[in-house]
């Protein structure tokens, strides 16, 4: 696979506010003599003092140009502050050095990507072309120029040309060489640490104490580098710095340190910059504003809590609570279970009444009221007799810490397999990540050197097969079993280690205990290497989809489609939150290589696109905990809504010309946000912005109509922590509830007007021409296949193994023998049919009908119910149906009655879905929340709840019927859309997958049908029913 790179805006605007810093400076590529130094050379086998290289093999040095005169530092600032202004950002008072600017992006959002396309777009502009990347570990430095090498053929094909890249490194000077003499773009990446290094190395042999030479070899004076040092080689290009996560590598010997570099100016990128070390920021890409745009995957945390109970030791984990629109609900626990070989854990899908200490094969912590009292699917709990309630991920009793990491093994599992259910069929590589802080806990080795699994990886085995053995079988799911089927539980998981002298996996050995990471090379090329392969889903080429790694060499993964991500912590080091989320916060690619962002997925980028934390942890803990983090990350933004919000702001018109506010206007804007209740008195954005914003139908000031995007991106900038709430991965079952503001809506009661009627329809059909149609159909078509018996003879002759016996082989067969029903077995000899009665039952036919058919066909094809009675009646009934279907086409009709349906519908049944399995929020649906029935329904209603046309729809619910005669018949959707848009505002649908009337029985024909033929009575044409396949399908018959 091959990963595809896209243009994004955001991506060229924050090149685009480096740039426009420094507009004025010409396109110059400077020219210069390199110093090719001295070579040592031996005359009469006498070794000579040097002398200089010949001036003809001096060779042309290529450096960046200065910047211009003309170009003052008042003139400078000046463009830095409008940039900032066009940016939202505060603009500074003077410049912050000469020259330092700072970039903010989020993790995730192509950081790394970002100042490649920004040294691209400064060499077209202005020539600059060598630039010095300063990272502050290996993991960073590895991931960079891997960065590098995918996005080479991408830039080429835009550009024209390609950057030559290196990592630096004492033992290849002549990269050096060629940094200097090469007149493309030229890219040095180097890890601050060792440089640091290096300068201490030096300071140190200068001053005449004992140091490391290799170390300090980048400042000495090299034989082998022709007497010159390799800094004053670099320093001559003038070189552009790239600080990458400059808070990890600026203390002041650092600051100190770069400049011996020579730097024309310096950009520093990071997500998480230090507050006083922001020098003249010109974009910021912060990660509330990554969120908003759908630039990140969603965060959703699986929370696990402890909670200890005086009245029980016995050991209780509530996985889940299981609800469905039909049955009651049921709940997923864990428990001791006393077996032979001693206690293990049980996993059981559970009702009321369950008696846990029947069950645990009489374990005594669970003798005292341990039976199920009540399931509660609104707050995922289950109540015990003995007063015990317990919430979905509550772990009670006595836990041990490998039942705790069992159980977050356990629910990683079931995440990813939820997930990868849900996008396989969009081929995404679905893959989860544990990170560990000691390798015996996954892969241990005896004496010989052979490796065997630890702990982690058993229990991983163990959970997986168990999980797989219980999985629900759905309609669609054939390739996808498939797919699992050819993955065994032992080849889906991989470790991703050190590894010592004899390739043996290993602990990391830290290099920033601080930080707890490693600078293990070797362990992230194997991480850089396999990062395409791990995104193939050809199960004979990448089985892996679980993936345990060390804690020391997370930064190292920034693969995009990891959609888990559990820490199995052995330590109590604090990790932070943010930083355990960001290994996989990127937007996932499919099959192709593509991003699936929102240009491919549109609303649906995160709901496809989520990241799933399995803490060991309350989600409460953990959500606040990342909650604080994200809100210190954003602390100056502001808080509320004012005027002087917007004063001195740049606003851009739909023309492309710019304005700054002035007072007045901010205070027409402050006023027209209040009338319009998008703000309350404290300046917070209303619920009704968020709802108008999400619905594109926000209105502004009418002196700013023209900047209406401007005002927008503004009120972006205001922080709002619910912005970025993680979602509780537990808290998906929901119970739908009537919006009441949408069943007042005029246009949602003028709809109900017009569909509410009740009908009864009139069948005038030959009931002999019906009889005479099915009786040709039976003899044509009714084949009853016989039953037959097969007896095998078999003998035990010896007992070779216990495992012979166990497995069955100890049996030996000699003998096979065939018997079908019309021989020597009569089937059912004992069971009487009631044929008629049955037929009758089926088809609503009379008895008089029914015997007319059975006596009207052929013999051989009656006989065929002996063989197989049960067969007979299904089939025969089925085709008399059919015909039955095709009879009531012809000649129903449909008169309206005086009765209605109620709106009590909608209030007296109780709906209820999970969400991301069948139901999803909504915007303009009557309820808070759709359940569906299928994929084709959801991505239906998806469309529905997004379009401005569409006033208010909902998915009927079963009591909403038609009679016909085929059975009652439930229409899906009905729809109110805006009067003026649509030639037809009224809408009933039906939603089927294939628009193939081949495709679809005779009898659901019959129904659409008949609905056709309600609406058309009960509405004299003002409600248009029809069968749609897709929302482009519904729009070709409503616009006008």
């Amino acid at each position: 696979m091959k990963l595809q790179f896209k243009h994004q805006k955001f991506q060229a605007d924050a090149a685009k506010a480096v740039v426009d810093v420094f507009a004025g400076q010409p396109y110059l590529t400077p020219a210069y003599m390199i110093d090719r130094g001295y070579e040592k050379i031996e005359a009469d086998g006498v070794k000579s003092s040097q002398i200089a290289i010949k001036e003809e093999e001096e060779s042309t040095g290529w450096r960046n140009e200065r910047i211009v005169p003309e170009l003052s530092d008042k003139l400078i600032l000046e463009h830095l502050q409008k940039v900032q202004r066009t940016n939202q950002l505060k603009p500074s008072d003077k410049l912050e050095g000469r020259y330092n600017l700072t970039i903010e992006m989020e993790t995730g959002v192509g950081k790394t990507y970002t100042y490649i396309k920004t040294m691209y777009e400064l060499n077209k502009h202005y020539g600059w072309s060598k630039f010095i990347v300063v990272v502050p570990s290996i993991a960073i430095r590895e991931g960079v120029y891997k960065s590098f090498q995918v996005t080479q053929d991408h830039f080429a094909e835009e550009y024209g040309k390609k950057i030559r890249f290196f990592i630096y490194s004492s033992k290849n000077l002549t990269e050096i060489d060629r940094f200097a003499s090469d007149s493309s773009i030229n890219v040095m990446i180097i890890n601050m640490q060792a440089f640091n290094k290096s300068v201490d190395a030096n300071e140190k042999l200068e001053s005449g104490k004992r140091a490391d030479k290799n170390s300090a070899i980048i400042f000495r004076k090299l034989d082998s580098f022709r007497s010159r040092r390799p800094i004053d080689v670099i320093a001559k290009t003038n070189p552009i710095l790239i600080i990458d996560e400059p808070q990890s590598v600026e203390g002041a010997a650092t600051k100190k340190n770069l400049k011996l570099f020579c730097p024309l100016l310096t950009l520093r990128y990071s997500a998480t910059h230090k507050s006083d070390s922001i020098y003249n920021m010109v974009y910021r890409l912060d990660a509330m504003e990554a969120y908003n745009k759908r630039l990140v995957k969603k965060i959703a945390v699986k929370g696990i809590t402890e909670s200890g109970s005086t009245a029980t030791e016995g050991f209780v984990y509530l996985e889940s609570i299981n609800v469905s629109k039909e049955k009651n609900p049921t709940a997923s626990i864990q428990f001791d279970c006393k077996g032979a070989k001693g206690i293990r854990q049980k996993n059981v899908t559970v009702g009321i009444g369950y008696n846990l200490y029947d069950n645990s094969g009489n374990l005594d912590e669970y003798k005292v009221g341990f039976v199920v009292k009540s399931i509660d699917g609104r707050d995922n709990s289950v109540e015990f007799l003995n007063g015990i309630k317990i919430f979905a991920g509550d772990v009670i009793g006595k836990v041990s810490e490998d039942q705790l990491r069992r159980i977050q093994i356990r629910e990683t599992i079931l995440s990813h397999l939820e997930r990868e259910r849900q996008l396989f069929h969009k081929g995404i590589k679905v893959l989860s990540l544990f990170f560990i802080d000691r390798v015996e806990k996954y892969k241990q080795y005896d004496e010989a050197g052979h490796p065997f699994n630890g702990p982690y990886a058993d229990m991983f085995e163990e959970e997986y097969n168990d999980i797989l053995s219980s999985m629900q079988r759905e309609i669609g799911d054939d390739d996808y079993i498939r797919y699992l089927d050819a993955i065994s539980a032992h080849d889906t998981h991989a470790g991703y280690f050190s590894v010592d002298k004899k390739g043996k996996m290993t602990d990391s050995k830290l290099s920033d205990k601080k930080e707890g990471t490693s600078d293990d090379i070797d362990a992230y090329d194997l991480i850089m290497k396999n990062k395409e392969l791990l995104l193939d889903r050809d199960p004979k080429k990448s089985p892996v989809r679980f993936i345990f790694s060390h804690s020391a060499l997370r930064e190292g993964w920034d693969n995009p489609n990891v959609f888990q991500i559990c820490t199995l912590k052995q330590s109590s080091s604090e990790v932070r939150k943010r930083q355990e989320v960001g290994r996989g916060l990127r937007l996932c690619v499919n099959q192709d290589g593509e991003r699936m962002d929102a240009n491919v997925l549109g609303n649906d980028v995160q709901s496809i696109n989520v990241l799933t934390v399995i803490a060991s942890e309350s989600y409460d803990s953990f959500a606040k905990g990342l909650q604080t983090e994200l809100a210190d990350a954003v602390a100056d933004r502001p808080v509320a809504v004012t005027a002087d919000l917007f004063k001195g702001k740049v606003i851009v018109d739909a023309g492309g010309n710019e304005q700054v506010v002035d007072g007045d206007t901010a205070q027409a804007i402050y006023f027209d946000l209040i009338v319009n209740g998008y703000i309350d008195k404290k300046g917070v954005l209303t619920d009704k912005y968020y709802a108008d914003k999400a619905n594109g139908a926000i209105q502004v000031a009418e002196e700013v109509a023209d900047s209406h995007d401007s005002v927008i991106n503004i009120l972006d900038s205001v922080y709002d922590s619910r912005a970025m709430q993680p979602e509780n991965a537990r808290d998906k079952n929901v119970e739908l509830q009537v919006d009441p503001d949408k069943l007042a809506m005029p246009e949602f009661k003028a709809l109900w007007k017009r569909i509410s009627p009740k009908s009864v329809y009139v069948v005038d059909f030959d009931t002999d021409e019906l009889v005479n149609k099915a009786i040709a159909s039976i003899n044509n078509n009714l084949h009853v296949p016989k039953i037959f018996f097969k007896v095998e003879t078999g003998a035990m002759d010896e007992i070779k193994s216990k495992d012979s016996l166990l497995d069955g082989s100890a049996f030996s067969k000699s003998k096979s023998s065939t018997y079908d029903s019309s021989k020597q077995i009569r089937v059912g000899s004992s069971v009487k049919y009631d044929l008629i009665g049955k037929l009758v039952g089926e088809t609503g036919l009379t008895r008089k009908a029914v015997v007319a058919i059975l006596t009207g066909i052929e013999k051989s094809v009656f006989e065929q119910f002996k063989f197989n009675p049960e067969e007979f009646i299904i089939k025969a009934a089925a085709l008399i149906n059919d015909e039955k279907a095709t009879a009531i086409i012809q000649h129903i009709t449909y008169n309206v009655l005086d009765e209605h349906y109620d709106t009590d519908i909608f209030t007296e049944p109780t709906i209820k879905g999970k969400l991301g399995t069948n139901a999803m929020k909504a915007q303009r649906h009557l309820y808070d929340h759709i359940v569906y029935d299928s994929t084709n329904e959801r991505d239906f209603a998806a469309d529905l709840d997004t379009n401005t046309d569409v006033a208010v729809y909902v998915k009927l619910p079963d009591s909403f019927y038609i009679a016909t005669p085929v059975g009652h018949y439930n229409p899906d959707w009905a729809i109110a859309f805006y009067e003026g848009t649509v030639k037809h505002i009224y809408f009933v649908a039906e939603t089927k997958g294939s628009m193939s009337s081949m495709q679809l029985r005779l009898i659901e024909e019959s129904k659409i049908h008949c609905a056709r033929e309600h609406f058309k009575a009960i509405s004299n044409g003002n409600v248009v029913y029809d069968v749609v396949d897709s929302y482009q399908a519904l729009l070709e018959k409503v616009m006008k």
